[in-house]
């Protein structure tokens, strides 16, 4: 973490960059989000594995870009957000510089998003065996018991929608759920409309989510709705070869591949 600051101080003394986007220590001891202007704040940046935030969701918001070009402490689920967004043409490598963050707090210097990419590849985006066994538990059962277990899952939502504030693929400046002429998604918090809001979001993140569980984290409730796009990513990796994100290839749901297998048209 050292090297980090010491780069982070060079960059602002520089005016190479306006604001260091990272972490910093939160109420009650939980990390949060720091957006660093000064050379003296420097030193309150933080690097630890409660930093789970995906800091990458700030790239497109209009009150960050306001602050100037920003450097990012980036490990790796930022990284695959990166790497994400500016193939949706979403960041440009002049909009940002980024400082790569190993899980023992070594820094890493990119000169291009390709170089992201590149160092990505020793970082495969799969699921542990504890998720792997939740995937295959959920999709052994039949139609009506996941039926039953959705509408249990998440019941408890009351549309806050922080899932989305803290998702960097949810950067729309409008989104279906504040549609009402005419309105694709009930806005009351029932077992329809929380089934509609979360199958619509899983649905646009399909081929896009980077698996970094910032909807979880974020969710007041703790519920499980990552799992939606896990079982997703989990059939786009088996069933199309899909590795996670990347530069060169479109995404999945708009992109036509004749070799694709066809073994889900009922």
């Amino acid at each position: 973490m050292v090297d980090v600051k010491k780069k982070a101080a060079e960059l602002l003394s520089s005016e190479a960059v306006k604001v260091i986007i990272g972490y910093t220590e939160g109420t009650g001891g939980k990390p949060r989000a720091a957006f660093i202007q000064n050379v003296a704040d420097v030193e309150k940046l933080i690097f630890n594995s409660q930093c789970v935030m995906n800091l990458a969701v700030y790239l497109t918001k209009a009150e960050i870009k306001k602050l100037g070009k920003p450097a990012i402490v980036a490990p790796v689920n930022v990284l695959r957000a990166i790497i994400q967004l500016a193939f949706e043409v979403q960041i440009q490598e002049s909009d940002i510089v980024v400082l790569g963050i190993t899980p023992d707090e070594k820094l890493v210097e990119f000169q291009s998003f390709a170089a992201i990419e590149s160092y990505l590849e020793d970082f495969k985006m799969e699921l542990d065996a504890k998720e792997k066994e939740t995937l295959a538990k959920i999709s052994g059962m039949s139609l009506e018991e996941r039926w039953a277990y959705w509408t249990e899952e998440l019941s408890e939502c009351f549309k806050c929608y922080a899932c989305r504030a803290a998702c960097p693929m949810c950067y729309c400046h409008k989104c279906a759920v504040e549609q009402n002429k005419p309105q694709w998604i009930p806005v009351a918090a029932h077992q329809l409309g929380n089934m509609e809001w979360h199958i619509m979001r899983a649905m646009h993140l399909a081929g896009r989510c980077v698996n970094c569980d910032a909807c979880h984290n974020a969710c007041p409730k703790g519920i499980n709705l990552n799992f939606l796009t896990k079982l997703m990513l989990a059939d786009a990796q088996e069933q199309l070869g899909y590795t996670g994100p990347t530069l060169k290839e479109g995404n999945l749901l708009s992109t036509y591949n004749p070799n694709d297998q066809e073994n889900f048209i009922k």
